[in-house]
């Protein structure tokens, strides 16, 4: 269990920012291709009573060659200038019977979304440049995971970010957002 501090930069070529992570002498760390299934109850439980989300995740590092599969519930506590969470995460070695489990005790897939993200460390600062389906979010952009606030406001110089396109949201409220500018 761990606790998350981290933001979203929207409205970014992320091309342009892995030059530039590269440029700074960047190290990359990670080259995957995601399978994120959400998972909660009809009502939505997990959601709304425990302003959190449950998610199994099927990580394909194409760099190490690995495969790994992650049950994680992440509660946010905290939104205003970062988003907090804390995660508390448990690797599974067969998604289909954690799902029957699930089921049984009256949750489901809500949605699945397919991923790719490559990410960079610079100073112990953590930049995951994201590309998800167009299906689940058809905009790219790049999560900042940082151990304090201090490192957030460097990373925000070192990449010269614009205030404007930085976001607590996550992706539920990203797409949800999305959803309500489509319809009005």
């Amino acid at each position: 269990m761990g606790t998350e501090i981290e933001v979203k930069v929207l409205n970014i070529d992320l091309d342009e920012v892995e030059n530039k992570l590269l440029d700074m002498g960047a190290e990359l760390v990670a080259k995957e291709y995601q399978i994120n299934t959400v998972i909660d109850s009809k009502d939505k439980y997990i959601q709304k009573k425990l302003n959190s989300y449950l998610r199994i995740r099927e990580t394909t590092d194409l760099i190490k060659n690995k495969k790994d599969i992650n049950l994680t519930l992440k509660k946010n506590v905290g939104q205003e200038e970062v988003r907090k969470n804390i995660e508390i995460s448990v690797e599974i070695d067969d998604k289909d019977a954690m799902l029957n489990i699930l089921k049984d005790l009256g949750y489901n897939v809500i949605e699945e979304g397919f991923k790719e993200r490559k990410t960079y460390i610079y100073d112990g600062i953590q930049f995951d440049l994201d590309r998800w389906d167009q299906k689940t979010y058809p905009y790219p952009y790049m999560e900042i995971e940082v151990k304090d606030q201090d490192d957030l406001q460097r990373a925000i110089a070192l990449l010269n970010i614009s205030r404007d396109n930085i976001s607590t949201k996550s992706i539920t409220e990203l797409k949800e957002e999305l959803e309500r500018s489509r319809t009005s």
